[in-house]
């Protein structure tokens, strides 16, 4: 299954998903707009094709010529008074014995032409709404309540009805134009992690508890080392075993180093082991986890800016890349974690973990608009290939329920 599929099953299951959200606000409006239509008399009624029969006309001209009236057949007159005839009718004559004019054949009177929600609703193709103020109201409230955010929220909706206010859209229009939109505000962060010529490339990993750090460096270590590189990976969390564990089965999986120490001991100076040994074995890269933390933790958060210092004594560059990994369904507050571990640790990308669960997803596009980091890989699930690179349109048509196969 490609990565792309898998993104659009596993995506956004939560109730309040995007495109659903787009096609309730294209057919409920339809609707609406049919109701109204059809109850003000508008739209196709309004133009003398009612449902109800046309009255005659009452000014045509009393001169005109009269036709005789005719006397009704000989059988009607008679059944008229005759009411036995009515309870037991005579047989009918055999037609070559008829003697009754054919009586003159009316013109059939043309079929009612349904009103405007008749055909609305009866309709096969895909219901239609105008792109008004209230639907870019509606698409505007659908963005925020996705974690888009006000600004980006009104930025999109004013370039989607940018010469298209009052035309009428299908939802499938309607998500394409969405889509383009997220895609163009992504487009620029879609950059995978640099690999530099100078080693060991040192990679620090950092974020809050639970963001999927650990699974994160596993699978980087493997893509790594099939890639061909030398990879070593410093578990960095010496206060929680379970991570250093985890560590070791992916180091395993993958025929990579797992480098160790006592738990709670001071995380910095493993990292700078870690250097020292990634140096004589000729690593290509470095991967050092850190252990989770809350980005309200000023004490926390000093340890980290503790490991970024020693780090630096080994080698002014390093770390060459920081990677913050974001839980995808934190929200909002993946904005702060960006801006105080951005302070902290030099955040040079990003990963997002957990799109998967009952995310909304939007805050990747809010952060990718207000921060303009790049966004390096996102995943989808536990398993290695369910961290791939992150590829704008893929995510903005899975993001909106895109389906363009």
């Amino acid at each position: 299954m490609s990565f792309f599929r898998k993104m659009k099953d596993r995506m956004f299951k939560s109730s309040s998903k995007l495109d659903k959200g787009l096609d309730a606000i294209i057919e409920e409006g339809a609707a609406e707009e049919a109701m109204d239509q059809d109850a003000s008399g508008g739209g196709p009624q309004a133009e003398g094709l009612q449902d109800s029969p046309v009255a005659p006309p009452t000014d045509l001209p009393t001169d005109l010529p009269v036709a005789p009236p005719v006397a009704p057949p000989i059988r009607e007159a008679r059944d008229a008074v005759d009411p036995v005839a009515v309870a037991e009718p005579e047989p009918e004559p055999p037609l070559a014995k008829r003697s009754e004019p054919e009586p003159t054949p009316t013109p059939s009177p043309a079929p009612k032409k349904p009103g405007l929600l008749g055909r609305l609703m009866g309709r096969t193709s895909e219901p239609r709404r105008a792109l008004d103020d209230d639907m870019l109201e509606q698409l505007e409230e659908l963005l925020i309540a996705s974690d888009m955010g006000v600004d980006i929220a009104l930025r999109v909706t004013a370039n989607m009805a940018e010469g298209r206010h009052g035309k009428l859209l299908s939802s499938r229009e309607i998500k394409e134009l969405l889509a383009a939109e997220i895609t163009s505000v992504m487009d620029p962060v879609a950059r995978p992690m640099p690999i530099y010529p100078k080693t060991p490339q040192v990679v620090l990993f950092v974020g809050v508890n639970g963001s999927g750090k650990t699974t994160t460096i596993g699978k980087l270590a493997s893509q790594f080392r099939a890639a061909g590189k030398e990879v070593v990976i410093a578990a960095g969390d010496t206060f929680r075993a379970a991570a250093v564990e985890q560590l070791q089965v992916w180091g395993d999986r993958a025929g990579v180093p797992v480098l160790t120490a006592p738990e709670g001991s001071d995380p910095a100076a493993l990292a700078y082991d870690a250097m020292v040994k990634a140096e004589a074995d000729g690593a290509d890269l470095l991967l050092i986890d850190t252990a989770g933390r809350l980005q309200n933790r000023a004490d926390l958060m000093e340890e980290l800016a503790k490991i970024v210092r020693v780090i630096r004594k080994r080698d002014p560059d390093a770390p060459h890349n920081t990677l913050l990994v974001l839980d995808a369904t934190t929200g909002q507050n993946a904005l702060r974690q960006v801006e105080i571990f951005g302070q902290i640790a030099d955040v040079s990308g990003l990963v997002m973990t957990k799109l998967d669960g009952t995310a909304k997803g939007g805050i990747l596009v809010a952060l990718a608009d207000k921060f303009g980091l790049p966004i390096h890989a996102i995943g989808v699930g536990e398993q290695i290939d369910d961290l791939q690179p992150f590829d704008p349109q893929d995510f903005a048509d899975a993001l909106v329920g895109l389906d363009r196969s």
